[in-house]
C-alpha cells in the first residue's frame, strides 16, 4: 500500500472492481500489488495512495488516489507499459474490470 500523509491534496482517484481469473489466489493479488507498489508506483510522486479493497463474493477494487483526476489517469495509462504491472493485470478477469475516474468536488 503505498500512503503519503499529504492526502488532503487529493483531487482526483482512479477506482477499478475486478474479479480474479480462475486459479488465482488473494495472496498473488497481495504479492503483486506490493510490487507494484513498491517497483513501480513508489516513483510516482503524484501519486498520494493506492490500496486494495475486498468486497463480497470474491469482487476486489484498486483505489489509487492522486493529486488531480488527469493525474491518476495518466498513472493508469502507464500500467499498460510497465513489467510489473503487466504482471498483476495478468491476474485479474478482464470480463470483470469496471474502472472509473473521480474528480473531488468538496
Amino acid at each position: 500500500m503505498i500512503y503519503r500523509p499529504s492526502t488532503s491534496d487529493f483531487m482526483g482517484m482512479e477506482f477499478a472492481t475486478f474479479r480474479l481469473r480462475d486459479g488465482v489466489t488473494e495472496e498473488q493479488l497481495i504479492a503483486l500489488s506490493k510490487e507494484v507498489d513498491q517497483q513501480f508506483l513508489s516513483e510516482q510522486k503524484e501519486l498520494l495512495a493506492h490500496f486494495l479493497l475486498k468486497g463480497k463474493d470474491g469482487q476486489y477494487a484498486d483505489v489509487a488516489i492522486a493529486t488531480t483526476q488527469e493525474k491518476a489517469e495518466e498513472i493508469c495509462d502507464m500500467w499498460l507499459h510497465n513489467e510489473v504491472t503487466q504482471r498483476y493485470l495478468e491476474l485479474l478477469n478482464h470480463d470483470t474490470v469496471d474502472m472509473t475516474f473521480w474528480s473531488r468536488i468538496s
